[in-house]
């Protein structure tokens, strides 16, 4: 019953005054129990305070009544009643067994109809609420029979109704269900577990009655043959099985082979040679070890393979060595036999040579080949080939033999020597000695012995009549190259020539390079003054009036420097000078003008030493003297020199000579000039433009008298002249330079010029240049 629930009224029952159980103090207790119900005192009503366990309470099996006994006192007056209260049985339990499982353990010889004992189920339940029947679940094998006992009690017996296989099922699992008689039934479970025994009733067997079994040959001792598995259906000692051979197994099998007892393993005992013995037979037999044992046998037939254990063998039978580089192509180089001992795949051989080389590889027959040239070979590339012959089988793995052999190329001529480069410039500092070295021309040939012997030459060429081995000379053997005599610069520029490499095959192959030699200039020509003309360590004396106006014109310095552009360049600077504030000078055309008019202080003679200084590495130079006097009134200039006053006409016959004169040399020079460029247009152009001709003049006369000026870079020679016009005079000054060349021209007074006045005659002063060309033949002309 549920906890609350009214069992009784006590105050009813003992007609008692509800009113009063309060003040009687009415209380309830339990003996010998758990305080499983109470009392209202309000009411007198007895209710449940805990759920009730009959089987817990009534611990005794066998009893039908369980009873809970209380008692209840009331005080004023005291009284005290006993009270027995009847707990009747539900069906709240189910039947159990004492175990989860029942073990059986059953022969497989047990004859049907054999019982077995099972242990019954416990129901707490009493009466029709305790076990009521058992059921088994099916089974081929087993059923059950009901026993009730002298108590009452249910039990089972279980029973064999057919016999049992440990073979076909060694164990057997059923459910026993214990079933009470409540409403609704409870019931109750434990699984049976039959364990069948076994007996002794099978021979162990193989998996195959025969078995054919493949073995390499030179199998190493120990190698696993097979494996022989035989099987027993029984168990234990009935299955432990033991291998032998049997009586029909030859000697040279068991000594070839080992078998193992227990785990039936064949191994290799002995060397297996298929050459020797290809088939092996033998017959083994299991047996266990029952009580009554049984056996089993099977025949195994071992197949010796053939291994590819010989190596292919390869013979070179001929081989043509050394052979010449320019071979033709498909020349039999080398034949060449192969074979293999080894049968089927294993005996099947391949031969390579690498792919790498100018060979290949051509059957002539069977197990023959012949080797031959299939590109061109070329000794400069390769000298010589290391030709490995490699054979190999198609065995698996595949096995091989080679052999090298080495081929050498013997050398033809079929390269031309070689220069590095393909153009040489030489340069030369004049002035050197004779025979020196200049360069070293080496040329090479990859050919060998007398085909790369080189021997070079100069190709001869003339030049203003003179031969190059008249200039240069080359070593033969080494290709240095010397110059037989000392070059000047200002005479020769450069000589361009071929030198000729050849090499002593035959026939001889050669090849040439353009030589470029370049005279590089030295400064070792000082500069020549040749204005104001001076003889040698004298000093010029110039006169000038006082009354010059600044910035005029008293002198200027032509100073001349054969060397090249670089090392002429010339430059002026006073050395000395009286009063460095009247004059200046011009560092680049030497022009000394008046920085200043003359004032009375000023003293009326001046010393002026001007150094015209070149632009070499270290630098040369000259100096000139110039001695200046000033006069009140004008004066002739150069009144140093001698006048030898020539009065003529001017249309007189010496003029018309020299008109003529200067016409047929002008014609030669032009006609000159043609037949050199024709003949330089007939020779071979060098790789470089000649540098321009050093020997050119440019002139230039301004206008105005005073300040006429020379611009002259390249000149060799010039003559100076002064003329000086006065009344229609010619006046040519002496002394001329000794050794100097030059043209004396009348130059006629110009239309227009006119005296301005008795006292100081109008003076036309004319400085004339002329060039002189003298350099040897087929040399001065360039671009200008």
């Amino acid at each position: 019953m549920k906890e609350g629930s009214v069992v009784a009224n006590l105050a009813t029952d003992l007609s008692m005054d509800v009113t009063t159980l309060t003040k009687r103090k009415m209380r309830l207790d339990i003996i010998a129990n758990k305080k499983y119900l109470d009392v209202n005192k309000e009411t007198g009503e007895l209710f449940i305070v805990e759920k009730i366990d009959r089987e817990h309470i009534c611990t005794t099996k066998g009893l039908s009544s369980c009873y809970l006994k209380l008692e209840v006192t009331l005080e004023n007056p005291l009284r005290i009643f006993n009270i027995e209260l009847e707990i009747l049985d539900m069906n709240d339990n189910a039947p159990q067994f004492r175990r989860d499982a029942i073990h059986l353990d059953i022969s497989e010889a047990t004859p049907k109809g054999e019982r077995f004992s099972l242990s019954n189920a416990v129901d707490p339940d009493v009466g029709s609420n305790s076990v009521k029947t058992y059921h088994l679940s099916e089974s081929n094998y087993f059923n059950i029979e009901v026993q009730t006992g002298r108590d009452g009690s249910k039990f089972a017996d279980l029973i064999l109704k057919r016999t049992l296989d440990r073979e076909q099922q060694a164990s057997h699992v059923l459910t026993l269900t214990a079933v009470d008689g409540g409403t609704p039934a409870r019931s109750g479970t434990v699984s049976i577990i039959v364990h069948v025994m076994d007996t002794n009733d099978n021979s162990p067997t193989f998996d195959k009655s025969a078995y054919n079994v493949k073995i390499m040959e030179n199998s190493p001792i120990g190698s696993l043959v097979i494996n022989l598995n035989a099987t027993d259906l029984d168990e234990g000692s009935n299955s432990d099985i033991t291998y032998s051979y049997s009586l029909y197994t030859s000697e040279k099998t068991q000594e070839t082979f080992n078998l193992n007892p227990t785990t039936g393993e064949i191994t290799v005992k002995g060397m297996l040679n298929y050459e020797d013995f290809k088939i092996y037979d033998m017959e083994v037999i299991a047996t266990d070890k029952g009580a009554n044992s049984l056996s089993g046998q099977c025949t195994i037939k071992i197949l010796v393979e053939d291994m590819n254990d010989n190596h292919p063998e390869l013979s070179i039978k001929s081989f043509l060595t050394p052979v010449s580089e320019n071979i033709d192509l498909n020349t039999v180089i080398a034949v060449v036999s192969v074979g293999d001992k080894d049968s089927g795949d294993n005996g099947v051989v391949d031969l390579h040579v690498p792919d790498n080389m100018p060979f290949k590889l051509r059957e002539s027959s069977d197990n023959y080949y012949e080797l031959v040239v299939s590109e061109p070979l070329d000794r400069e590339k390769v000298p010589e080939y290391d030709i490995t012959f490699t054979v190999t089988d198609r065995g698996s793995p595949p096995l091989s033999d080679n052999e090298t052999m080495t081929l050498e190329l013997l050398d033809v001529n079929d390269n031309v020597p070689q220069f590095p480069q393909s153009f040489y410039t030489i340069r030369v500092m004049e002035n050197n000695a004779p025979e020196a070295l200049l360069s070293s021309l080496t040329a090479f040939d990859p050919d060998l012995h007398e085909n790369q012997y080189l021997v070079y030459f100069i190709i001869e060429k003339e030049i203003a009549n003179t031969s190059m081995s008249m200039l240069f000379s080359i070593n033969p053997e080494n290709g240095n190259l010397y110059a037989l005599k000392t070059f000047d610069y200002e005479i020769e520029k450069d000589f361009l020539f071929h030198i000729e490499a050849r090499d002593s095959g035959s026939p001889p192959l050669s090849s040439n390079v353009t030589v470029h030699i370049i005279i590089v200039d030295q400064n070792d020509n000082a500069p020549v003054i040749v204005s104001p003309w001076r003889a040698h360590g004298s000093v010029v004396e110039e006169k000038i009036p006082r009354s010059t106006d600044k910035g005029s014109l008293v002198s200027k310095v032509i100073a001349l420097d054969t060397d090249s552009v670089h090392n002429s360049r010339i430059t002026y600077q006073f050395l000395q000078i009286t009063d460095a504030t009247l004059f200046s000078l011009d560092q680049y055309n030497g022009e000394i003008r008046t920085m200043r008019m003359f004032s009375y202080k000023d003293s009326r003679h001046h010393r002026l030493v001007v150094v015209a200084k070149d632009n070499g590495q270290p630098a040369l130079s000259a100096t000139v003297t110039i001695k200046l006097s000033t006069v009140e009134t004008a004066m002739k200039a150069y009144s140093d020199m001698t006048e030898v006053p020539l009065e003529y006409d001017i249309f007189s016959d010496l003029n018309l000579y020299l008109v003529i004169g200067l016409g047929s040399v002008s014609f030669l020079l032009l006609i000159t000039i043609l037949v050199t460029i024709v003949i330089k247009c007939q020779k071979p152009k060098s790789s470089k433009t000649a540098p321009p001709c050093r020997n050119s003049v440019i002139s230039e006369r301004n206008s105005t008298i005073a300040d006429s000026t020379l611009v002259s870079n390249d000149a060799y020679w010039y003559s100076l002249f002064l003329a000086e016009t006065r009344k229609g005079k010619l006046v040519v000054r002496q002394p001329m330079p000794k050794g100097s060349r030059y043209i004396v021209s009348s130059i006629p007074r110009g239309t227009g010029l006119t005296d301005t006045s008795d006292s100081a005659a109008s003076t036309l002063q004319v400085r004339v240049f002329w060039l002189y060309i003298n350099c040897p033949k087929n040399m001065c002309w360039g671009s200008k």
